[in-house]
This record gives C-alpha cells, structure tokens and sequence, in this order.
C-alpha cells in the first residue's frame, strides 16, 4: 500500500489556520488594534472600506519594527510576547501566538509600513495570498501603518458567506468599541467610507463610556467598586431604565482584555433580582483585575472566553459589589452600607451604661383576637375607608361572551401566561401575541400612521456616533412616515413633527428602538423593521396583563379575527395543555 500522509504546502496551511483566526473583518480589526496597544501607541486610527471587504487599515504612533522584526511579524508562530511554556500562563500583553498576522496574510493582500524611533528610515513589505512580493526602505512616520485589502479574494468559498456590509459593519464596531473602553488613556479615531464613526480622545472611564453610546446613559450610571487584595473590580452598572431587551451593552473585561462569561452575567442579573422587568438585560461596563497567573487567556483562538481558578468567588465578587452600590445609590432596598461601624462598637461596648441587656418582650397572654372590640360607628367607618385605600380592588370577573364558555375562571400564571377554558378545552395563551395581533389588525390592518403631527414643541434626542451615522442612512425614508427631523448641532438630532398615533411621550423610546437594531439593504428591509417597532410600540407583551378585565378584552377581540392558532410569523398564539396528561403525573 502506498504512503497517502504529506505534509500540507505553507500557504494551504496558513489558509486552514486562518480560518481560526480570521472569521470575518472585525477579527482583522480586533488583532491590528491590539498590536497597535502592545506596541504603547497613544493614538489609533482605524479606516474602513466597504464594512472591511476592501479595506481595513490601521494606524498608530507605536515603537514600529525594524527591518528584520517587520519581516519576521509575518511569520507562523513568531512572537516577541512569550519564550518558553510558562510565559502562556502569565501573559500581560494581546497578542502572544504569532499566528495573527501570517493568516491574516494568507488569506487577503497586506502592506505595512513602519518605522521605530531612532531609525532614519522605515520599512515597506508587501505580502499577497501568504507569499512575499516585496520589502524596501521608505520614508513614512514613527509606528506602523497596516493596509489589508481585499479580503478572501483568494478564498471566494470565504467571501461569499460574508454577510450584508451593515452586518459587518456592526461587528467591527463591536470590537472597535471593546477595545476602546478597556484602554481609556488612548486616542482612537474610526472612519467607514470617509465618514467619521467615532473620534475618542484620551478621558476617564465614565466619560470613554458616555462617548461611545452617548450622553443620556451618563445619569443612569451607578459606580462599582471593590478591592480585596487578589481581585479588583470597578466600572458602572446601569439602573433598570437603562436595561434592554436585546444584548449589546453588556461588558467584562479582565486585565484589560474583553471576556464572555455567561456565568459572570448571571451574576449580574441577579444582583438586579426584583429591579428588571422580565425579559430586560441589565447594562453594565465592569472591569476585573488579578495576578495574570489565575487567569487562562488561551482557551479560545478569538481570546473572548477565559478561565479562572477562582471562578466562584469571583461570581460572588459581582453579584455583592453590585447589590450593596445600587443600595447605597438607592435603586434598590438595601442595609445601611454607610452607617458608621463605630457607632455599632459603640453601642455594644460592655462597659458603657452597665452591662448589656437583652430587649425583653411583653405579651398580653389574656389577649383573644375572637373577641369583638367595642369600637364607635365612625371608627369602624374610618377603618373601612382605610382598608378600602390600602388594597385595590381585583377586578371583578365579567362575562363578556354569550356564545363563549367563561363560566369557569381565568387565571395568570407566573411566567405572563394566563390559562382559559374555551368549548371543554383548557387553552394556555399568550396575550401579548394575541394582543399584537389585534393591534396590526385595526384600521384594516394599516400598521404606520401616513399623516403627521407637528408638535408644539421640538424635542431634542441626543445621539452616540452609531445612532448618528444610521440616522444619515435613513433620513431619506423618514419625511414619508410623517417625520420632521434634522441633526440641529453635533449629536442633537431635533424632532419637530411626528406620525399621527405616535404619543410625545413615545417618541424617545422609538427612536432608541429604531437605532437600536437597524441592519437592511434597501428601503424594502426598512420599511419592514420600522413596521416591526411600530407594531411593538403599540401593543403589549404577555407580562403587562395583569386583570382578569384586561384578559377578557383580549380574548374578546381575539374571538372576533376567529381565534386563530398562530401569527403571520408562525409563532403560536396559544397551545392546549393536555389534562389527561397531566392526570399522569400523580
């Protein structure tokens, strides 16, 4: 039999590696924005071409390489980071495998250009597919100036399972934005098609924060801090107003490096235990420190996820820190975490006022609460009113179908869902799919309002660079859906008129929702997801039904469209929970 095992050609093998390590643009962005911080440059600038496809270039003001190192760089493997195995377990830097640049490399066309301080020249190299083309002296400024071009272009299989440019894009403002947050002291600038995205000057971490996602979540930030030695943590949480129904503004970072955990997020959600609507994720920027040597940074090519050895304490760490800063900002109940401990040693010192004494309780064992207190009329009728005022009333339950079977009770569970007998069958519905359905079904089933509102007074929405670069993406649209809206100075966006149905009170919480997840390739896809957050801006979710009233409504309503099983979207309405089944269980 003949020897089938060889060994794979360098660039095959760099293109598989790549794989690893470049998924997609924003990993380039990732990778050069961290050399970029290892290098100690104090500026960064990123330009971007068509989401990344065609361009990603970074440039900063580092130490740069000199002639050898910058040839070197590109190799698989080489690294200034680490020199033996131990070095892996106490890595301080970003980059420490020597693998970025060599499948960055492989799999697009790269140039760089770059220059130490003390050099008179610099050095230009440029590398296409993985093979080397050329390297000379040239003139260009101290640090290093990476240009990637055309990505996957040898790799088509690749390229074509790239996503939509605003997909991209999104992704590379993800990491541009994680980067950022975690190294405060650094300029950074992005530009996207000549457009700048953000220009972040050096600042505190508060003020990088409110930068970034801009000026109206800077009131909502409740500070956290704790030191105990081995593990520092600081950083912000939101209050409940600033928590979201979708992921984005959730943020850990440790040694300066961006992590996931869901285990470190599940400790955040229940230090808001009682303070979130169900369904919202907390907002919160939180920042780990420890000995590098607890912590493993190479479980993952991405280097997202980590692992700790003292996982649990640190789970711990969170979820008090947190608990005991929203109680001293009073968002929550809380003890007292500012009382003066010396004033308890001064209360419990043995020698003061005698010795101590335990609180003695007196009871009136001759007390019968079944016996009837002679009260006055009028103190009976003032304690009437007083319980009447103390607790409201339940609805009372109304039968609101001739034809329909609502003899028996209705009832809510706990999870939103409320169970309800229709023609001998015991149903379990979701009201607020219900509700939504009649909701797009009104006005013969017209889901935007076409007139518009001109309101009394403008109202003034202040915008982060994301929301300010997809307003300019969508301005065009927005006259024909009844609204008046310019940028009036820097990220100020001025609201001076509105579709008619949508209340002055709803209109800042659209337009969050509208620049909250906006990724569409023409006007057709945006028309659809402004029709989506009118839709949910107008009708209510499961949780919000709280009566038997507010039920029966719903399910009046519902009867009149014919009770139908599902949405337009293939969600169920409702499912029949089966009781013979459930006979089973006991």
């Amino acid at each position: 039999m003949s020897d089938i095992i060889k060994l794979l050609p360098d660039h095959v093998a760099n293109q598989i590696a790549a794989g690893e390590v470049v998924q997609r643009p924003a990993s380039i962005v990732k990778e050069l924005m961290e050399n970029a911080i290892d290098a100690h440059a104090t500026k960064i600038e990123l330009i971007i071409r068509e989401a990344g496809k065609n361009l990603i270039q970074v440039v900063d003001n580092g130490s740069g390489m000199s002639d050898t190192d910058a040839r070197l760089a590109f190799e698989r493997h080489a690294t200034s980071k680490i020199n033996s195995t131990e070095d892996i377990f106490r890595i301080a830097t970003k980059g420490f495998r020597g693998e970025a640049l060599a499948s960055i490399a492989a799999v697009a066309q790269v140039e760089l250009k770059t220059k130490t301080k003390d050099a008179k020249t610099g050095t230009n190299i440029y590398i296409e597919g993985g093979g080397f083309q050329f390297q000379e002296p040239i003139q260009t400024a101290e640090g290093s100036n990476f240009l990637v071009k055309n990505l996957f272009y040898n790799v088509p299989a690749r390229r074509k399972f790239l996503k939509n440019n605003n997909v991209e894009f999104r992704h590379i403002i993800d990491d541009f934005q994680r980067v950022a947050l975690a190294h405060e002291n650094i300029d950074f600038e992005l530009f996207h098609n000549d457009d700048i995205i953000f220009r972040l000057r050096k600042a505190s971490t508060l003020q990088r924060i409110v930068d970034i996602f801009g000026r109206k979540l800077q009131p909502l930030l409740v500070p956290i801090k704790e030191d105990l030695g081995w593990v520092k943590l600081n950083g912000f949480v939101a209050k409940p107003e600033g928590a979201k129904k979708v992921r984005g503004e959730q943020f850990l970072f440790v040694n300066g490096r961006f992590f996931r955990s869901a285990y470190f997020n599940k400790a955040v959600q229940d230090a808001f235990e009682g303070l979130l609507l169900p369904g919202y994720i907390a907002t919160f920027f939180l920042f780990l420190e420890l000995d590098p040597e607890k912590v493993d940074v190479n479980i993952h090519p991405q280097k997202t996820e980590v692992k700790f050895e003292d996982e649990n304490l640190i789970f711990a760490l969170i979820r008090s820190t947190i608990k005991k800063s929203l109680g001293i900002y009073n968002v929550a109940p809380s003890l007292d975490f500012e009382r003066d401990t010396a004033i308890d040693a001064f209360v419990h010192k043995p020698n003061f006022g005698g010795a101590y004494r335990t609180p003695e309780i007196t009871v009136d064992r001759n007390y019968n609460p079944f016996l009837e207190e002679k009260v006055s009329a009028g103190e009976k009728i003032a304690m009437t009113d007083i319980y009447q005022q103390s607790i409201p009333a339940e609805p009372s339950k109304i039968n609101l179908f001739e034809d329909e079977d609502f003899d028996e009770d209705i009832m809510r569970l706990p999870n939103g869902y409320w169970l309800f007998n229709k023609n001998g069958k015991t149903l379990m519905l979701d009201l607020g799919r219900m509700h939504r359905l009649v909701v797009s079904q009104r006005n013969g089933g017209r889901k935007r309002s076409q007139e518009k509102q001109t309101l009394l007074f403008s109202l003034e929405y202040h915008m982060n660079e994301i929301e300010k670069h997809k307003f300019r993406s969508i301005k065009k649209y927005l006259p024909e859906l009844g609204f008046d809206m310019i940028i009036a100075n820097d990220n100020v966006l001025r609201i001076d008129a509105v579709p008619e149905g949508l209340k002055e009170t709803q209109v800042m919480k659209f337009m969050e929702q509208l620049f909250e997840i906006l990724e569409y390739t023409n006007e057709e896809d945006f028309l659809a997801f402004y029709d989506q957050q009118w839709l949910k801006l107008h009708s209510k979710s499961r949780f919000d039904f709280l009566y038997k009233s507010e039920a029966e409504q719903v399910i009046k309503d519902f009867t009149e469209l014919g009770f139908p099983d599902f949405l337009p979207s293939g969600k169920r309405c409702f499912i029949e929970v089966p009781l013979d089944e459930l006979k089973n269980k006991f």
